[in-house]
């Protein structure tokens, strides 16, 4: 038995709210990736973007779900791991590379974010881009045709302070459900007959 608060729908079913440690958390998030895999625009390619960074525990979800994505789907279309961060300092560097290097990205978007007390542990994937450092007043790009953050603590004081301190436990935990997840959502896609593979753009080929 689960509390129903810990799942929810938009009223145009655009976005799903779920908590990680909902049962069946793994699966409507696979299921929301999936259709937007699936309806995405024709000849487009489908591009991972995990933006933050490990120099802050809460800060680190990104990082830490390409990390997980690219041990387990070996693809390279995946933006943002432990070892290379996509953050403030070359988010629009790396959005510049992507629209280089390949036609018609799709571009799903994961970031932390802080929230209020009752919605930490929450994990939101909708439709639309997402605004990296919002919550740390910083101004970046807008990044993502499909966006998914989770909420890390609590947002309102102290941001950076707050992110530092943020529990690497929750934040590993809420990584592992995203990127199992993903990976369940693009091989589930394969199925289809539908490729993820990155087209690049002909100046880039040999």
């Amino acid at each position: 038995m689960f509390n129903q608060s810990m799942l929810s729908f938009s009223k145009d079913n655009q976005s799903l709210k779920i908590h990680f440690e909902h049962p069946n958390a793994i699966g409507f998030l696979s299921n929301a990736i999936k259709e937007g895999v699936l309806h995405r625009p024709i000849g487009s390619t489908v591009v991972i973007m995990c933006i933050g960074t490990d120099r802050s525990t809460g800060d680190s979800l990104g990082p830490l779900v390409g990390t997980n994505l690219s041990d387990k789907l070996h693809l390279p279309y995946i933006y943002g791991t432990l070892n290379n961060p996509v953050h403030a300092v070359n988010l629009e560097e790396t959005l510049n590379k992507v629209s280089d290097e390949i036609i018609n990205p799709f571009i799903i978007a994961i970031d932390a974010c802080l929230g209020h007390h009752s919605s930490i542990g929450d994990i939101t994937i909708a439709k639309g881009s997402l605004k990296p450092g919002a919550g740390v007043k910083k101004v970046l790009p807008e990044v993502g045709n499909y966006h998914i953050t989770g909420v890390v603590n609590v947002g309102g004081f102290m941001e950076y302070f707050v992110l530092q301190n943020t529990r690497l436990n929750l934040v590993f935990q809420m990584a592992d459900i995203i990127s199992r997840s993903i990976a369940i959502a693009l091989r589930s896609t394969q199925q289809f007959g539908i490729s993820t593979l990155p087209v690049l753009n002909q100046r880039e080929l040999p």
